[in-house]
């Protein structure tokens, strides 16, 4: 256990299954030095599936615009973003740090190619053509973790208990997901976990509340929420599609504030009044007007992102404290707690990047083209397998035991894809 981190006992340490312990340490030398956790965070850390994050869209494409930006953030990047301010808020709260960090690298590792845009593709696909309950990163994170990246056979990383809940952004599968309840509320299509692996779900969440989620994934989501907010409004600024003088403006602060309540659930007249206080803000004020690309254009845009983090951040530890004290908060003992203050500014931000990047016409045009192809390459794959499969899904194609589960096969090879693998492999089967 990490030293002077409460609330993790054998229960949270425990894996799924049994490993053999090392057998290559030097004579003498002790075969392992980390704690439980510690070996979570480097499994996630060393595993292809992360890697492969690099080559998937955040908000802009891998390389797209990368002559205005120098290099956008991709999936990788803003996973390790989120990593980082959690475990930040992780050591101030009391949370194993490991812990929040592991679920931070791994929280998009079962995103498709094209980010959310591929996510609504391959959704249509399962339901539509497939007869499955749906595709949802989310619960395409945890098959990910638990089943699909080699670690131990029969496992995928098998890792604690703790780090895997961590992880758990949506802890309930499909259907309840979709219809409302005292534990497990209203998300729209939001789950974490497809049937085919609710063995595994129901392994990691024993003991645990129904419904609820352990703090260090409300403190893992905050950080998400946090960096999705700040670093992708600075992609943008460097990109010149978005300028935060906007705010400033009545009738674009009322549509920010609308699309806040559409697509975030927030508080409408609260984010109008968050985007005159942002505005108000010394390092807001700062970067508001265009694009600075000299250096202290530059300086001035790195301490804007660095204020809100440490602001939102700061914001929900000295609330949760408040509410809390000062003794160590892990698990279950208590919930993170967001000011609505800050929760309207976060919301209206990354409404920001939805109005001004993400629903620009020429990338709504792009958009509907992906979902084109990944619809295309599924089909191809599917008509073709188990030859169209890499070898370790071909081989779980095989063992399939109806078309369903074929088709769960394919979709997970289509996942797995980064966006130019994505265009290659359609070329290659769908010329």
């Amino acid at each position: 256990m990490s030293p002077g981190f409460e609330g993790y006992g054998e229960h949270e340490r425990a894996r799924m299954l049994p490993e053999r312990a090392k057998r290559s340490a030097v004579n003498g030398a002790r075969s392992e030095y980390r704690s439980p956790f510690a070996r979570d965070r480097a499994r996630v850390l060393h595993s292809a599936a992360l890697r492969r994050l690099a080559g998937k869209t955040q908000v802009v494409g891998p390389g797209e615009g990368a002559e205005v930006t120098g290099m956008p953030r991709t999936r990788l990047t803003h996973s390790l973003e989120v990593a980082q301010i959690g475990r930040g808020l992780a050591e101030e709260l009391g949370c194993d740090p490991d812990v929040v960090d592991t679920a931070g690298l791994a929280h998009d590792i079962g995103h498709p190619p094209f980010g959310h845009n591929g996510e609504r593709a391959l959704d249509e696909v399962a339901v539509r053509r497939a007869g499955l309950e749906g595709f949802e990163g989310n619960a395409q994170t945890l098959r990910t973790l638990v089943r699909l990246e080699p670690k131990v056979d029969g496992g995928g990383l098998n890792l604690t208990r703790a780090s895997l809940d961590a992880c758990c952004k949506y802890p309930w599968p499909a259907e309840p997901a979709r219809s409302a309840g005292p534990a497990r509320p209203a998300v729209g299509r939001k789950y974490g976990v497809y049937a085919d692996d609710l063995p595994a779900f129901e392994w990691l969440r024993d003991g645990a509340p129904d419904g609820r989620r352990c703090l260090e994934a409300q403190v893992m989501d905050w950080s998400d929420d946090v960096a999705y907010s700040v670093h992708d409004v600075e992609d943008g600024i460097l990109a010149g599609r978005i300028r935060l003088s906007a705010l400033a403006d009545r009738r674009e602060r009322g549509a920010l504030a609308e699309l806040a309540a559409t697509h975030f659930g927030a508080d409408r007249a609260a984010c109008e009044e968050a985007g005159l206080r942002l505005l108000a803000l010394p390092v807001v004020a700062a970067v508001a007007n265009r694009p600075d690309p000299s250096a202290a254009g530059q300086v001035a845009l790195k301490r804007l992102t660095s204020e809100l983090v440490s602001r939102f951040a700061g914001a929900a530890a000295d609330a949760t404290r408040a509410v809390y004290g000062h003794r160590p908060l892990a698990r279950y003992a208590a919930d993170l707690v967001v000011p609505p203050l800050v929760a309207a500014e976060v919301a209206l931000l990354k409404a920001v990047a939805v109005r001004y990047v993400m629903a620009d016409p020429a990338r709504l045009r792009m958009q509907a083209e992906q979902r084109e192809l990944l619809t295309e390459l599924t089909e191809a794959i599917a008509a073709g397998a188990p030859d169209t499969l890499a070898a370790p899904l071909a081989e779980a194609w095989l063992a399939a035991s109806d078309d369903a589960a074929r088709w769960r096969v394919v979709i997970d090879q289509v996942a797995a894809l980064t966006d130019q693998q994505a265009h290659a492999w359609h070329l290659r089967l769908h010329p």
